[in-house]
């Protein structure tokens, strides 16, 4: 039996899940811990072993029963995948309790939410900012957060687990992340490298020839590069080991990942005027998507019309654990054209 730690984590060829395996990976405890990932293919498993990464090969929403037992074997788990698959993470809770039972350990889960979870009641296709700040060391105001809002459905059941005592488990949630992930595994094929949000609306307004926003982009989103939010996944990781009983956990337990907000119309502003220079429109301003546009790019008006809700957040907690995150709003918008010129140049190998 080895003496190391057992890191499973959910989601390694994703945009965060790759960034927080990359960080792990070049960590200085590096050789104290075993990490497990669960690709598709046996191609990226055999990859991801030539990276000294244990890879299982399955699929952690088809394969229910095999990412019970994944978890199972795991002290820690990483959950970098989708926020709201439940039945997922019901798999990750029937294997961590089923270790406690056995094992006795309490083991411990990093769990992905995300700030859009904020957005409940502040829907206002983006015709207008709302005051509500949410921070995440105001522990009553989280308390408040309405369970029909997104994500909310998975937290509360990683809510109740850490409160039955069989698992200690930790929120982070991103904000709008952005940045091209510049990691060993992107270089190797192995991690998407893009974000969605922002991808999104650069890829609806190439389709449509100028830029789009919802309403008048008047609504405001935090934002995060990808280096800043991985590493607030490893300061936390680092926070647990060195004092487990100090850390929040639980109810507790949440760690949002921004550093400064946006209006959704400043976004939709840049990727008018990099169109602009790129020649690929005439058009210096966004124009509202219509409802049938927001349902093509979007998948429906309510996905869409996200880009027109509020979400402002203030990462206290997180900034209390010792992460001291670089990129700014204005770096957010500075990577934009550099995103565009890289989502055409995917667009041609495709």
């Amino acid at each position: 039996m080895s003496g190391k730690t057992k890191i499973f984590l959910i989601g390694a060829t994703g945009y965060i899940g790759g960034a927080v395996l990359s960080k792990l990976l070049q960590h200085p405890s590096r050789t104290t811990f075993e990490v497990t990932v669960m690709v598709r293919t046996h191609e990226k498993a055999q990859k991801f072993e030539s990276l000294d990464v244990r890879a299982i090969v399955g699929s952690y929403k088809e394969d229910r029963a095999l990412l019970e037992k994944c978890v199972e074997g795991a002290h820690v788990v990483f959950s970098c995948a989708d926020a709201d698959d439940l039945g997922s993470v019901q798999a990750v809770l029937r294997g961590l309790r089923r270790r406690h039972a056995i094992l006795g350990d309490l083991p411990i889960l990093i769990h992905t939410s995300g700030t859009g979870i904020l957005t409940k009641n502040q829907e206002t296709r983006g015709m207008r900012t709302t005051d509500v700040i949410y921070d995440d060391s105001n522990f009553e105001q989280i308390a408040s957060i309405e369970p029909d809002a997104p994500h909310r459905n998975v937290d509360l059941a990683i809510f109740q687990a850490d409160k039955e005592g069989y698992v200690k488990a930790y929120f982070v949630l991103p904000s709008t992340i952005y940045g091209i992930a510049q990691t060993a595994l992107a270089e190797h094929g192995l991690q998407n490298p893009h974000s969605q949000q922002i991808p999104r609306l650069i890829l609806a307004s190439l389709d449509r020839g100028e830029a789009g926003m919802v309403g008048k982009g008047q609504a405001f989103w935090p934002n995060v590069h990808i280096d800043d939010v991985s590493e607030l996944y490893i300061k936390l990781w680092d926070a647990i080991v060195r004092d487990p009983e100090g850390v929040d956990h639980g109810v507790r337990g949440y760690y949002f990942g921004e550093n400064g907000e946006h209006l959704w119309y400043d976004v939709s502003k840049a990727i008018a005027q990099a169109l602009l220079e790129l020649g690929l429109t005439t058009n210096p301003e966004p124009t509202p998507f219509t409802d049938l546009e927001l349902e093509k790019y979007f998948g429906s008006v309510a996905m869409g019309e996200l880009n027109g809700a509020n979400s402002r957040a203030r990462g206290t907690h997180s900034r209390a654990l010792g992460w001291e995150p670089r990129y700014t709003t204005q770096d957010m918008l500075a990577s934009i054209k550099p995103e565009i010129l890289a989502l055409i140049e995917q667009q041609k190998q495709n």
